[in-house]
Formats: structure tokens, sequence, C-alpha cells
């Protein structure tokens, strides 16, 4: 049987300087994310491009996040059905949104850059393969309407 997952978080704006949305200058873009059972908020805003705080996360690369650790996640689910035996995963995926020039736009494509370190040689070629059907598995990606790409490199441990 196929299930069904919920997910429920809270945001809550905090940016109200004195005079709520009186201009588009006159507010803060700062938030929180919050979830029930989560021991730490995610202090947010928007980008700094659109009058944000620089030092809290924004959406953009919450999204961002979300599809690196999907597919990380995979990955190693998927690793791990083929035997093979990761010893690191890095990643350092980059994400390019384009304005439409009507206040919104969109993402036009992210590439994943995932660096994964497994234990013995034998086990390159596999582990650069399955990263197709780790992206095959990723929720994340799957609900996306824009392209997501891989760029792996695959070394063996020098442990």
């Amino acid at each position: 049987m196929l299930g069904e997952h919920r997910y429920e978080i809270e945001v809550e704006w905090q940016g109200d300087r004195g005079t709520g949305t009186s201009g588009y200058r006159d507010y803060g873009r700062q938030h929180v994310v919050r979830a029930a059972d989560k021991l730490h908020e995610i202090t947010g805003s928007s980008d700094r491009a659109f009058h944000g705080d620089r030092e809290r996360w924004n959406p953009e690369e919450l999204l961002l996040a979300a599809l690196g650790q999907c597919h990380m996640l995979s990955y190693l689910h998927v690793a791990t059905n083929h035997g093979i035996l990761v010893r690191g995963y890095t990643d350092r995926p980059v994400g390019l949104m384009r304005e439409d020039g009507r206040g919104g736009g969109a993402f036009v494509e992210a590439v994943l850059r995932p660096r994964v370190v497994v234990a013995d040689a034998s086990m390159l070629g596999l582990a650069r393969t399955i990263h197709g059907e780790a992206a095959e598995k990723c929720f994340i990606a799957a609900s996306v309407a824009f392209p997501v790409r891989h760029e792996p490199v695959v070394t063996v441990s020098q442990r």
C-alpha cells in the first residue's frame, strides 16, 4: 500500500517595524520557521536583493538545501541497497533563478555537485551510476518544475 505523509510547520513574520506593510521599504522580511517536534527554529528572511537580511536563510537557499538533502538521503539508501560502502558525502549545490520582470520569477535549474567517498575502488563505477537511481527516488526533485542536474565526483577513501 502506498502511503501519504503530511507535513505541518509554522511560519511567523517578525518584520513589523511599527507601521506594518505601509510601504515596500517600511517592513522587514524577517521570519521564523518552526515545527512542533523540532528542537531548533530556522530564522529566515528574503534574499538581500529583495531587502532581506543576509544573515538569515532565504526561501531560495532552503529549496536548494532541500534538493541537496533529499538527493543525499536517496543516494545513501540506494548505495546501501547496492552494497556500496559510502564513507563520506558532501555537496555544494547551486541554483539559478530568473526574475520575470513582473515582480516574480522562477528557478530555471539546480545543479547538485555531490562528492562521494567510497571504501573501495571496485565500487567507483556503480557509485557514479546510481546517482540516476537516487534522483528518481528523490521526492523533492520530483516535485519541482525545473531541471535538477547532477555533477558527481566519486573517490576512494584513504582510510
